[in-house]
C-alpha cells in the first residue's frame, strides 16, 4: 500500500488559456478501488495521462508504483493478430498463463486469445485487454470507460470482475457499475476537487445535503446582506439630513435652539455615521461569508423538446420480420413483431450482434435517412408511417468534423439555438471556436444529442446515446424526457437509464 500525492498541479494545454488543473492538491492511496467521477471535458482522461507522465505540468504527482492504462492502443498490425502474439508489447512482462487466469475470472474460454484481434466482438475485446492489464503484479491500474458499448451480460461480467480486484481508478459514468465496483470516489466538480469514502450514491447522496445546505446558507446571507443594505440606506440618509440642520435654523420654528446645539447634532451625526460604516463592514463580512457557497452546486439547465404530432397512431410496425446479411448462414434476427405507437418509448434490447443497430438502419432507410444500401434480405413486414420525420443519434462520432458553424449548415440548423442548447448541456463557450475532432467522446455525443433535440420530429431513434455522456448530463437528459415523453426507439446499455425511461422493451 502507498500513496499517490498531487500537490499544487497545474496544467492547460498548448495554445490554450484555461487552465485544466489550477493549484490542485489531493492524496490518494494505491490500495483503493477509486471512482472517477467529473464532467464531460473536466480533465478526468488528462488526469490519467498526467500519471502515465505524457504531459509537462507544474506542480509534482508523488507515486511510487507503477502505472498502467486501460485501453490499450492497438496498431492496424496488432489487431490483425491473436491477442496471444502481442500481449508482452502492450504490458511488459506479461505471462500468458496469468491472461488465461484472468480470463477464466472473466468467464471466457483461453481460446480468444489465438483468435485475431479484429474478429472478436466488443465483450470479447474488452475481456482480453481488461485480462492483460490485470495480470501484473503491484501496478496502479488506470482504467477509462471499459464498458462503452458493452451489451448487458458483457457489463454484468465486467462488472463483478473489477468489483473483485483492487488498485485501479475507474473513469465510468455508468452509475451501476461505479456502485458495484469501487469503494473511494474522486470528484472534479466544477471549481474544487474532493476525495471520499463510499461509491456513486452515498457520494451523491452527500452532494444534494451539501448543495441544499448551501442554498439555504446562501439564501439566508442574502436576507441579511439585503437587511443590513436597506438598515445602511436609512442611517445614511437620516446622518445626511441632520448633518444640513447644523447651520442655519429659524427662531419662530425652533425658539429653544441656541448656538451650542450645533455640536449637538455634529455628535449625533458622527455616531450615526460610525453606525453606517459598522454596518457596511458587517455586510462585507456577509458577502465574503457568502462567497464560495454555490461554487460546485451543479444546476442542470431544464431541456426543451418540440415534437410532432402524426395523423397516425402506430408510426412503426414489424411482423414476423427477418433480416439476414447475404453472407451469413443465420439470419440478424427472424420473426420479429412489435410495433411503436405515439406516446411509446421503446427500448431495443439484447446482447452485442443481436441485430439493434440493424433493425434502426431497416428504419432510417423505411423513412429516407438512409440511402446507403445494406447487404441484406429481407423477409416478413416492416412498416413505417407514411411521412415520418426520424430524428436520429447515431453511435458513432467519427464523422464529427470541422466547425460548430459549419456541422449546423450541413444539418440545416440554427446556430444560435444549437449552440445554446449545447450551453445547456454544459460545453464550454472555449469549444465552439475549435473543430469537433479536437472534442473529447463525450463533447462529441454532446453535439448528436444537441442536434437531436432542436430537431422537431415524430420519433426519436437513438443508438447509445449516453456513450461517454457525464453522469449530470445523463440525469439532465433523463428529466428532459420524462417531462416531455416523446415517442422514442433507442439502444441503450445503461441500466438505470433504460429502466427510468423504457415504456415498454423488446428484446432480439
Amino acid at each position: 500500500m502507498s500513496q499517490i500525492s498531487v500537490n499544487g498541479l497545474t496544467f492547460c494545454y498548448e495554445g490554450s488559456s484555461d487552465n485544466i488543473f489550477e493549484n490542485s492538491s489531493f492524496s490518494i492511496d494505491t490500495d483503493w478501488r477509486l471512482g472517477f467521477i467529473g464532467r464531460n471535458g473536466k480533465g478526468k482522461t488528462t488526469f490519467l495521462n498526467l500519471l502515465l507522465g505524457k504531459y509537462a505540468y507544474e506542480g509534482s504527482i508523488a507515486a511510487s508504483t507503477v502505472f498502467d492504462y486501460f485501453p490499450y492502443a492497438l496498431t492496424a498490425e496488432q489487431a490483425s493478430q491473436p491477442a496471444a502474439e502481442f500481449a508482452q508489447e502492450l504490458k511488459s512482462g506479461c505471462e500468458l498463463w496469468r491472461v488465461i487466469c484472468e480470463l477464466g475470472e472473466l468467464r471466457e474460454d483461453a481460446d480468444i486469445l489465438y483468435r485475431p484481434f479484429h474478429s472478436l466482438s466488443p465483450g470479447e475485446r474488452t475481456k482480453v485487454l481488461l485480462a492483460v492489464l490485470f495480470s501484473g503484479e503491484n501496478d496502479f491500474l488506470l482504467i477509462d470507460e471499459p464498458t462503452n458499448h458493452l451489451d448487458e451480460p458483457a457489463r454484468a461480467l465486467v462488472k463483478r470482475y473489477l468489483a473483485s480486484k483492487k488498485g485501479f481508478i475507474l473513469v465510468s459514468h455508468d452509475r451501476d457499475l461505479l456502485d458495484a465496483c469501487v469503494d473511494h470516489v474522486l470528484v472534479l466538480n466544477r471549481r474544487t476537487i474532493e476525495v471520499q469514502r463510499g461509491n456513486f450514491s452515498s457520494w451523491w447522496e452527500n452532494k444534494r445535503r451539501r448543495d441544499a445546505f448551501a442554498q439555504a446558507e446562501n439564501e439566508k446571507h442574502l436576507r441579511e446582506i439585503g437587511k443590513l443594505r436597506q438598515a445602511a440606506e436609512r442611517a445614511d440618509r437620516w446622518a445626511d439630513k441632520n448633518e444640513r440642520t447644523k447651520i442655519g435654523f429659524d427662531p419662530r420654528k425652533e425658539p429653544d435652539r441656541c448656538i451650542a446645539t450645533r455640536a449637538y447634532i455634529g455628535a449625533k451625526t458622527k455616531k450615526m455615521q460610525r453606525r453606517v460604516t459598522s454596518m457596511k463592514e458587517r455586510i462585507g463580512r456577509e458577502i465574503e461569508e457568502k462567497e464560495g457557497l454555490l461554487v460546485d452546486l451543479e444546476q442542470p439547465v431544464d431541456l426543451k423538446l418540440t415534437t410532432l404530432v402524426h395523423y397516425k397512431r402506430v408510426l412503426v410496425s414489424a411482423g414476423d420480420y427477418t433480416v439476414r446479411y447475404t453472407d451469413a448462414v443465420q439470419p440478424v434476427f427472424s420473426g420479429l413483431t412489435f410495433s411503436i405507437e405515439q406516446g411509446e418509448r421503446i427500448a431495443l434490447h439484447g446482447q452485442n450482434g443481436c441485430g439493434k443497430t440493424t433493425l434502426i438502419k431497416m428504419l432510417l432507410r423505411r423513412t429516407g435517412q438512409e440511402d446507403a444500401p445494406l447487404p441484406v434480405t429481407e423477409s416478413g413486414d416492416f412498416v413505417a408511417a407514411p411521412g415520418l420525420v426520424v430524428s436520429y443519434v447515431n453511435q458513432d462520432t467519427s464523422a464529427l468534423r470541422g466547425s460548430v458553424r459549419d456541422f449546423c449548415r450541413r444539418r440545416g440548423l440554427d446556430v444560435s439555438l444549437f449552440c445554446a442548447v449545447l450551453r445547456q448541456l454544459d460545453l464550454e463557450r472555449v469549444q465552439f471556436s475549435k473543430n469537433m475532432e479536437d472534442f473529447s467522446e463525450g463533447q462529441k455525443k454532446k453535439v448528436l444529442l444537441a442536434a437531436s433535440l432542436v430537431t422537431p420530429a415524430h420519433l426519436y431513434v437513438w443508438d447509445e446515446p449516453l456513450n461517454y455522456i457525464d453522469v449530470f448530463s445523463r440525469m439532465q437528459i433523463e428529466q428532459l424526457l420524462l417531462r416531455y415523453a416523446p415517442t422514442m426507439l433507442f439502444v441503450e446499455h445503461d441500466a438505470y437509464f433504460r429502466e427510468k425511461i423504457a415504456t415498454r422493451v423488446v428484446e432480439l
